[in-house]
């Protein structure tokens, strides 16, 4: 079970870590809050913070019920290729939006696979 808390803190640390990068980048551009539009720069990287927040929303309840029902090291490791697909999507996209595909198949396969398997197990053992 550690090795689940590890990776949910670490995912929540790499959010925070986008976040600060978002307020250095308003800060660099000049860009004052509410305000969510200005330069490319700044709104790729707002986009970047609110796009892994949204995948978080999927991923953390994943990782959890996939450590508790199938396998926490699995979970880990699954977690692991949704970290490096996060920054893999934030480089990508700070560079050229439209290269973003491996990052965001990295982030999204992982959720998906994990919740599927979450199912069919749950499923079977209620069988």
């Amino acid at each position: 079970m550690e090795i689940t808390v590890i990776v949910t803190v670490l995912a929540l640390l790499q959010f925070i870590f986008f976040g600060i990068q978002v307020g250095s980048m308003r800060m660099k551009h000049g860009v004052k809050a509410p305000a969510v539009t200005g330069p490319p720069a700044f709104e790729r990287m707002f986009r970047v913070h609110y796009n892994t927040m949204e995948q978080l929303v999927a991923f953390l309840p994943a990782l959890w019920l996939y450590g508790l029902t199938v396998n926490h090291l699995w979970g880990a490791g699954f977690g692991l290729v949704y970290l490096v697909g996060r920054f893999i999507y934030r480089t990508e996209y700070l560079k050229e939006p439209d290269s973003r595909s491996l990052g965001f198949g990295m982030t999204m396969l992982p959720t998906a696979v994990m919740l599927i398997w979450v199912l069919i197990a749950t499923i079977l053992d209620m069988v």
